[in-house]
């Protein structure tokens, strides 16, 4: 079965290395590169799961993820906010809101894509 991704990143360096590690078979992925095309993809593409970067134009991270949790029918997309903030007073806040990770960049691709793994296996 392939698992949607949804990449929001406005970072085109970021943004191609993301794309590039998630180039496998049972991924179909898709783009935005700020965070109103970010909810338009949301309500078109229904992703699994959303890597989102917290410093993007128009809505920030924070906010499309305070809006993906908002809405019951999104209840099941795992979130991984991505940020080069990495305070604890941040990664609170973007747990708070929901986010089911929060990663610091630079990150480590190989665990990245373990965590990615991870939040879209199947439950046991």
């Amino acid at each position: 079965m392939s698992r949607r991704i949804l990449i929001a990143e406005d970072e085109p360096s970021i943004l191609v290395s993301l794309q590039f590690l998630l180039r496998l078979p049972d991924y179909e992925v898709r783009v935005a590169r700020d965070g109103d095309e970010a909810l338009r993809l949301v309500r078109s593409f229904t992703p699994h799961l959303v890597l989102l970067d917290v410093m993007m134009p128009v809505l920030n991270g924070f906010q499309i993820c305070e809006r993906i949790r908002e809405n019951p029918a999104w209840k099941e997309i795992k979130i991984v906010m991505l940020s080069a903030r990495g305070r604890e007073s941040e990664v609170d806040k973007g747990l708070a809101l929901g986010a089911n990770a929060y990663v610091t960049k630079p990150f480590s691709t190989k665990a990245l894509l373990a965590q990615v793994r991870e939040l879209l296996a199947p439950p046991r």
